[in-house]
């Protein structure tokens, strides 16, 4: 017998209880099935880890890092604690809550960061995001989106990923759930291909984002959790559809646009190319995905993998179009701020920082996927870089170098300087002292050491540390006379977004004597 939950077992019985009172008909009419009742509510469980799945979803939050910092006294790994987050989360919303799906990108992030600290401060990023991950269960009811599902019966799947486009587009959400259990049951490769049909068809940050996060946290949580991780983005896909129809949009550009591209560039039957790009190509490229219309950047992708010219080169012309809004934006405007996201902030969901974590997305799902899908992340993710421009400005934001060069502060003063700058919330002058040291000819390392301290307590509103791991991933895979600009970027968000610490950051700093 399954280990379910007191809460779930309730829920059983009380929508079972329902339908037996109201009657199938009537049940049928307002929208609750017999299916519903008996099989969707059937509890998702999971094994050995249910018992602290079943922890994050019940513990009070503010009882929660208590428990998990004895939990890691008696030897939990942290490694466990970020696997079972991830599959509460999933099973608790499915891909479908904002904040929820934003919590789920994290985890792995968190992880990464929690890697680069000393022992004993590195559970408090993943404390950071466990804490968030618990509190918007429970503020959303401490529900489960995610259900035991069927496969559908499929004798064919060699063009699995057309199928679950197919079913995807009828917005159908229990025949594309039925689709994608049948392909999971094959090889998760094959199952993270197919999936990327769906994914390319309309991109935003987060449909993008949520299905790379989701295939990377696996190597925590198993891969035999694979189907429960990656059916995130197809209820994510299908919803996003659904209200699409019921808005009565236009069918997104891609649906067309993406097969003329392939057709016209005869691109499927043509091998990845190695060409090595000159650093002024690099930056000619970049500017097209930034300034060019969505259509433009796309057709310039595409002729660039025509030309035979490197993915990983093509990928760092888009990273670079990503920073560039970041350079370019001219912070929140007066109508659209908020108290944790005031005039002038470009933390949070900005146009820059949504660029780059989104073309980090398409860069590293087209480094695992097959042929097809790294022509297509490439192709898509350009489309979805460009055509931005209209929340930037023409010239970038002004910091002043010289005024910071003129002092001639050596490494510590200029450490003591981009402290301060943070801290204060000056955005310009955290800016130039970057600038300063990368022209002094210091090491990276301090400048990532300092700002990595600011993306673990504060807030971010929640996107602190997705943003610093796509720096630290952009970085190294950008060329030398490029990667300083996106530590410049990420100075300028670190100020914005100080003086917002993370909720339980002051208990998890006590509980860890940190």
């Amino acid at each position: 017998m399954e280990n379910y939950s007191r809460r779930g077992f309730l829920s059983n019985v009380g929508e079972g209880m329902l339908v037996a009172g109201i009657g199938s008909t009537l049940a049928a009419e307002l929208g609750i099935s017999t299916a519903l009742a008996n099989e969707e509510t059937e509890t998702l469980t999971f094994g050995s880890m249910e018992p602290l799945v079943d922890l994050m979803h019940q513990t009070p939050v503010e009882k929660l890092q208590p428990i998990l910092v004895e939990k890691l006294h008696r030897g939990v790994g942290l490694k466990t604690l970020v696997a079972a987050g991830a599959l509460a989360n999933a099973r608790s919303f499915g891909g479908q809550d904002y904040i929820g799906f934003h919590t789920m990108m994290a985890l792995m992030p968190a992880w990464r960061i929690a890697k680069e600290l000393p022992k004993r401060e590195q559970p408090l990023p993943i404390l950071k995001v466990l804490y968030r991950n618990t509190a918007r269960i429970q503020a959303a009811g401490s529900g489960q989106r995610l259900h035991p599902v069927e496969p559908a019966k499929i004798t064919d799947k060699r063009h699995a990923g057309q199928r679950l486009f197919k079913e995807m587009s009828t917005a159908d959400m229990q025949s594309t759930e039925r689709t994608f259990a049948a392909i999971a049951q094959g090889n998760r490769a094959d199952t993270f291909n197919a999936l990327q049909h769906i994914v390319q068809d309309a991109p935003d940050v987060h449909r993008v984002t949520l299905a790379w996060r989701a295939w990377e946290v696996m190597q925590l949580t198993g891969y035999e959790h694979a189907h429960t991780l990656l059916r995130q983005s197809v209820r994510y896909c299908v919803e996003k559809e659904q209200d699409r129809l019921k808005r009565k949009k236009p069918e997104p550009a891609l649906r067309k646009l993406t097969p003329r591209l392939l057709d016209e560039y005869k691109l499927l039957g043509r091998k990845i190319g190695s060409r090595k790009a000159e650093s002024a190509w690099i930056e000619q490229l970049a500017q097209t995905f930034f300034a060019a219309t969505r259509e433009q950047a796309a057709e310039a992708a595409a002729a660039a993998l025509a030309e035979g010219f490197s993915p990983e080169d093509i990928g760092e012309a888009m990273s670079l179009a990503g920073n560039l809004l970041v350079l370019h934006d001219p912070g929140r405007l007066e109508k659209w701020a908020s108290d944790e996201k005031p005039k002038d902030s470009v933390h949070g969901a900005s146009v820059g920082v949504h660029a780059s974590d989104a073309a980090n997305a398409w860069r590293n799902i087209s480094r695992v996927t097959n042929h097809r899908n790294q022509v297509c992340s490439l192709i898509v993710g350009a489309w979805h870089t460009a055509g931005q421009t209209g929340y930037t400005t023409d010239a970038p934001f002004a910091f002043d170098v010289a005024a910071i060069e003129s002092r001639k502060l050596d490494a510590a003063g200029l450490m003591a300087e981009l402290n301060a700058a943070v801290q204060s919330k000056d955005q310009a002058k955290a800016m130039a002292v970057v600038k300063s040291w990368e022209t002094a000819g210091h090491p990276s390392k301090p400048i990532f050491d300092c700002l990595r301290s600011y993306a673990v307590s504060e807030d971010g509103a929640l996107h602190a540390e997705k943003y610093f791991r796509t720096v630290v991933e952009e970085f190294p895979t950008t060329r030398e006379e490029f990667r300083w600009r996106h530590l410049i970027g990420l100075a300028r968000v670190s100020a914005s977004e100080y003086g917002w610490p993370a909720p339980g950051r002051d208990q998890a700093r006590e509980l860890l004597r940190v």
